[in-house]
């Protein structure tokens, strides 16, 4: 047998999913997220309505999380005197 020249031994070329996953790690949005402290929220949807707002958010250019967040501080907002820092 003979070796294969120009190869590593257990490289493989990253498929679609792989470079999509990787291209989250380490944006800009990821350092603005370690900057602030952020609480999960979870609330139970319809499938249809789960299906719009993904649309709506990719129309738009956007995370789901990303457009939520902007949608919940336009209605909502921080009460004046808030820093935005959670107390226990």
């Amino acid at each position: 047998m003979t070796a294969r020249q120009g190869k590593l031994i257990g490289t493989r070329p990253r498929d679609p999913a792989e470079r999509w996953v990787g291209a989250g790690q380490g944006g800009p949005s990821s350092t603005v997220k370690a900057d602030i402290f952020t609480a999960r929220l979870t609330i139970d949807v319809t499938p249809a309505l789960r299906g719009r707002i993904k649309v709506a958010a990719f129309e738009r250019g956007l995370t789901v999380a990303d457009m939520l967040r902007a949608l919940l501080e336009e209605r909502f907002g921080t009460p004046p005197g808030d820093t935005g820092k959670a107390t226990s």
